[in-house]
């Protein structure tokens, strides 16, 4: 009955199309730049659509100017230089965004039964993200700009806006990390590091008194051009949220010097917080430096973690400096010491929890894995970063809810053909 379904419907597509005219525009048209080309008679085009192929005939130009020739049909349908149809790009670039370009062709054939190559959703995937990333930049220069000026977040806001930015490296090909240094043993890069960066509002507490995150608020922007780059997006981001509107907005971070030098030059007033778990990690970084001198390493660990939880940073600096170190072991004992000193303002977790905030990062490590590790880290991949860039462009769109509100091909696209083709 499906099959059937398709075909009758197709056959519908084609003749609903066809009644449109073939875009005949008279003995001349406008090429796309701008040259006066000659109509050349009528050319055939078959386009795969959700439906199956269909096969249209469209005026041809021929621009003597250019050397090349044009349908302006094709523009009217959202297919020039294309064989899809918008709504069979969107599927495909669904399925590329969530599997992998082989994974997705066994799905959209299983569920659509349409045949569609690998090779093929990975051209089309990546096309859709590169301009789906391309029209998110374009916004965030614009509101940078204030080209765009967002209108004020619609009453009553949330209580708090949350910032977290993390980062994870992304499995690349060689020629991908050429010069680049790494972790590896042969000190060779074998990833390329992309910085994520998400934005979420915080309303209430739950039944226990911690905080809830307001479902569907997250929205993410993400680059592989480094902290400078990021900070831009970010910014635009905070911008288009309304961040200046917000009662508190709080940023979250691992305890990265670049982080808190973004924080403080984009929202200064905001509340920032080191990441509990990270500055549990150095704690216990300090106590296996000190163990060798400490009576009991295991009691004075428990003892600088009950300090640690109530935001008594002064009394791990004091209880670490007490000892008669000299050398190396100073000097390292000094460096980690740097951490708790230059984030202490950072770290009162005992007044962020009566306050009813986060303490952790457990939101940008939960994007982290969804948005890029699921898709863009799987076993076996290697990835170019343009590559790697337009599908985590695809995911960070669908998972900022603005799938439909980016999606390249539907400003272009008149409405009373969107829902067929």
């Amino acid at each position: 009955m499906r099959a059937a379904l398709a075909t009758a419907g197709g056959r519908l597509l084609q003749a609903v199309l066809a009644g449109g005219g073939d875009g005949y525009a008279g003995p001349h048209a406008k090429c796309p730049q701008g040259h006066q080309a000659g109509y050349a008679g009528a050319r055939d085009k078959t386009i795969t659509t959700v439906l199956g192929p269909v096969t249209l005939s469209r005026a041809w130009y021929r621009c003597g100017a250019c050397g090349h020739g044009f349908a302006p049909r094709d523009e009217q349908l959202g297919v020039a230089g294309q064989t899809q149809s918008p709504g069979l790009a969107e599927m495909i670039a669904l399925a590329g965004a969530e599997a992998s370009f082989a994974r997705a062709a066994v799905l959209i054939a299983g569920l659509a039964s349409i045949t569609v190559s690998p090779r093929t959703i990975e051209r089309s995937a990546e096309a859709a993200g590169a301009a789906a990333g391309a029209a998110n930049a374009a916004e965030a220069a614009a509101i940078r700009e204030r080209r765009i000026v967002p209108m004020s977040p619609p009453g009553p806001l949330p209580d708090m806006l949350y910032v977290e930015v993390d980062g994870t490296g992304v499995p690349v090909r060689a020629s991908e990390t050429a010069g680049r240094s790494g972790k590896g043993e042969d000190g060779k890069a074998r990833t390329r590091e992309v910085k994520l960066a998400r934005l979420f509002t915080v309303s209430g507490l739950d039944a226990g008194g911690r905080p809830v995150m307001d479902p569907g608020s997250s929205t993410y922007v993400f680059s592989f051009d480094g902290k400078d780059t990021l900070a831009g997006l970010v910014k635009a981001e905070y911008l288009r949220r309304g961040g200046n509107h917000f009662r508190q907005v709080v940023a979250v971070g691992d305890g990265a010097a670049w982080i808190w030098a973004m924080a403080e030059d984009l929202y200064p007033h905001a509340s920032h917080i080191v990441d509990i778990y990270h500055a549990r990690e150095h704690l216990h970084d300090l106590a296996t430096h000190l163990a060798f001198i400490t009576h009991d390493p295991a009691a004075w660990l428990a003892g600088r973690s009950a300090e640690l939880d109530a935001g008594n940073i002064q009394a791990i600096i004091d209880a670490a400096s007490c000892y008669p170190l000299a050398g190396v072991k100073a000097a390292e004992l000094d460096t980690k010491l740097g951490y708790f000193r230059n984030n202490a303002h950072r770290m009162r977790y005992a007044d962020y929890r009566r306050l009813g905030m986060f303490t952790g990062s457990g939101a940008i490590e939960g994007g982290i894995k969804a948005v890029i590790c699921q898709r863009a880290k799987q076993a076996g991949m290697h990835w170019t970063a343009e590559g790697a860039a337009d599908i985590i462009a695809l995911r960070c769109q669908q998972a900022s809810g603005r799938w439909d509100e980016l999606w390249p091909a539907r400003a272009a696209q008149p409405s009373r053909l969107r829902a067929a083709i």
